[in-house]
């Protein structure tokens, strides 16, 4: 086994995993029953599949390793930023939970605030 073999081998097993973990999300973005639930599956399992899919491509163009983990990194930390700041939005508008079992943002806001 080359080292050829060996790079197209670590990129075909990063497509299929990224790819399965795509799926998964976009499998939770159609069955999830909230916006809360959907922002989870797409906002974390979408992340790994995007990630795994960016190391594919620098697996298999050795020149874009830079690129790659520059965008690993800045999905990595956008990501979950913005999924926070939509699920954050979604509450403030008044989209309603789905069954919730607790809701901490809504104790926190009728609490009055340190020093009144």
């Amino acid at each position: 086994m080359t080292i050829e073999d060996f790079r197209a081998l670590i990129a075909i097993l990063a497509i299929l995993v990224g790819t399965f973990f795509s799926l998964i999300g976009l499998l939770g973005m159609i069955r999830l029953p909230d916006v809360y639930a959907r922002l989870h599956a797409t906002g974390k399992i979408g992340l790994y599949g995007a990630v795994l899919l960016l190391v594919a491509a620098a697996v298999w163009t050795p020149l874009g390793w830079g690129r790659a983990i520059f965008l690993m990194v800045l999905l990595m930390v956008t990501g979950p930023v913005t999924a926070h700041a939509i699920s954050s939005a979604a509450y403030r508008i008044g989209t309603p939970m789905k069954n919730p079992i607790r809701d901490d943002l809504s104790a926190a806001e009728e609490a009055p605030a340190p020093g009144d």
